[in-house]
């Protein structure tokens, strides 16, 4: 069964399309499924549900926009909307349920977003305050875009989704998701916009998509209040562009569970702050991840702004409070990067084990003015609120055990980095056919 929604349309008469879609995905599920069509033009809404066997589609002109008066959506749980006090770079702790949402969905199978319209986060009115360099939100965590939780079966497809104010995509312990030729644009000043956030998924699959985004483009999570869901495993993103103020590719902060078989391949990584960013805070441990056939022309955005200092990879494993766990089995393949800084591989205790690094080109430039001076290792207690005064190296190690470059090229034409190679409380550091280093 499909309903159109123009055919609903001739006596509504709220500016809030969310009654009107809802009542449509209700009959369709309850009928066994198939479409709700939003065609062409622009609809207002608060909180959309999708229902098990249910399309959401959205015809080309479109537009599914995030309704402005955020008194009207519902509070779905006790996570309170903090005003935020100090700015997000230095807290931004979440145990990753928000309180309110734009499309949910949560214990539900066979479920999609379609076609070729938008979704619109209406960003301007999360505003905080704004700067020419940065935009906070009002309050902290604001509205996802997409919040699927426990659900089976998920397609989105196709759609655009754009001016987020908050993780655009979260996906939480859902299983069999099919993210394919999906375009994320969102702000590149307004912070925690993340493109795709899988947290505690399994079978995700991501290709073909291009996100541009403040904060992080695809990162993986495990959040704190989500342990129910278990490990985050079998990720495979393939086929991208992105383009981020923060990492590119990430997994963590949030890391109170597990990861596990993850692969992303055929990527392409245009002007963000770092390349690849694996950052262990809590108890999980993330194994067996490769990266390969990847290319990174990265550049700075800001020293305090923006958490990186433009790695084009950058493993770390530091406390966010006591307890921490390791990263192990983490393989680099056939990467390119175009930088203004090194490779970053930062653990206490050894926990960071097993690295290999090959076939990877890195080139070092200056491209903007900012300092060229600092260790970013946020967040953490080191250092001032995570930021250690040091020089920019081509490769700097503390704390790793086995850790292997095979066929690494390394071209310096910097003014600012000297001293190449800063290795300490290492053990197990192999060099093969290494150049330039």
């Amino acid at each position: 069964m499909d309903i159109n929604i123009k055919d609903l349309l001739k006596n509504y008469n709220s500016n809030d399309y969310a009654r009107l879609i809802n009542n449509a995905i209700k009959n369709v599920s309850d009928s066994g499924g198939g479409k709700v069509i939003i065609p062409e033009g622009e609809y207002l809404a608060t909180t959309i549900y999708l229902l098990d066997n249910v399309t959401l589609y959205l015809e080309e002109g479109a537009c599914l926009k995030l309704y402005p008066d955020l008194k009207a959506f519902i509070n779905h749980n006790d996570s309170r909307d903090d005003s935020i006090k100090r700015p997000t770079w230095e807290n931004c702790d979440y145990n990753g349920l928000p309180s309110k949402f734009f499309i949910y969905a949560k214990d539900t199978m066979n479920i999609s977003i379609a076609g070729k319209g938008k979704i619109d986060g209406n960003e301007e009115i999360f505003y905080g305050n704004v700067t020419k360099w940065h935009i906070e939100g009002s309050f902290y965590p604001r509205i996802p875009l997409i919040f699927f939780e426990n659900c089976k079966n998920v397609l989105l497809e196709s759609i655009t989704l754009t001016r987020s104010a908050f993780w655009t995509v979260h996906l939480v312990g859902c299983r069999k998701v099919l993210v394919d030729n999906v375009t994320i644009l969102n702000n590149l000043k307004l912070t925690n916009c993340d493109g795709i956030d899988p947290d505690r998924s399994k079978d995700v699959v991501i290709r073909n998509t291009k996100i541009t985004c403040a904060d992080d483009c695809v990162v993986l999570k495990a959040t704190s209040a989500t342990e129910k869901y278990g490990a985050c495993e079998h990720i495979h993103v393939s086929n991208c562009a992105f383009i981020s103020t923060s990492a590119a590719i990430k997994i963590g902060t949030e890391t109170c569970g597990d990861f596990n078989d993850i692969l992303f391949e055929n990527i392409n990584i245009i002007d963000s702050n770092r390349g690849i960013s694996l950052m262990l805070r809590d108890k999980g441990q993330i194994r067996n991840a490769t990266f390969r056939n990847i290319n990174m022309n990265l550049r700075l955005f800001s020293k305090v702004h923006w958490w990186g200092s433009d790695e084009g990879i950058a493993i770390t494993a530091i406390p966010r409070k006591d307890e921490i766990g390791s990263i192990s089995n983490i393989s680099f393949e056939n990467i390119n990067i175009n930088s203004e800084n090194g490779i970053l591989i930062y653990g206490t205790n050894q926990n960071i084990r097993n690295i290999k690094i090959q076939h990877v080109s890195l080139t070092m430039n200056k491209k903007t003015m900012y300092p060229h001076k600092y260790l970013d290792l946020r967040p953490s207690s080191l250092g001032e609120n995570g930021i250690i005064d040091q020089s920019f190296y081509a490769l700097t190690i503390n704390n790793a055990y086995s850790v292997e470059l095979d066929d690494v090229e390394f071209i310096n034409n910097t003014d600012y980095i000297s001293q190449l190679v800063n290795i300490q409380e290492s053990k197990y550091i192999h060099f093969k056919d290494v150049q330039n280093l």
